[in-house]
């Protein structure tokens, strides 16, 4: 009896490979990363705006800007290149 109720259990259980969890925690956080650059992007935009002259500001805002822009071009190529490899494993 009770080996027929861990049998109806373990049925109802979904599988998952270790290819499919990996696959989904990455593009958890290639979701995440464009996310928060986007959220970067925005952010120094409004700071650029909002410099009121001062260079300091502007520069300080512009390299942000900068680097968010380069942290999503890595993310989307990192993206780029994992689909790649696991998608021909």
């Amino acid at each position: 009896m009770i080996a027929t109720l861990l049998a109806a259990i373990d049925a109802n259980i979904p599988k998952i490979t270790g290819q499919a969890l990996l696959k989904n925690g990455l593009n958890t956080a290639y979701f995440i990363i464009g996310i928060v650059a986007v959220i970067m992007i925005v952010f120094s935009g409004y700071q650029y705006l909002t410099a009121n002259g001062d260079s300091g500001k502007a520069a300080t805002a512009m390299k942000t800007i900068l680097f968010a822009v380069a942290g999503l071009v890595v993310a989307a190529s990192a993206f780029a290149i994992t689909s790649f490899v696991m998608g021909n494993v």
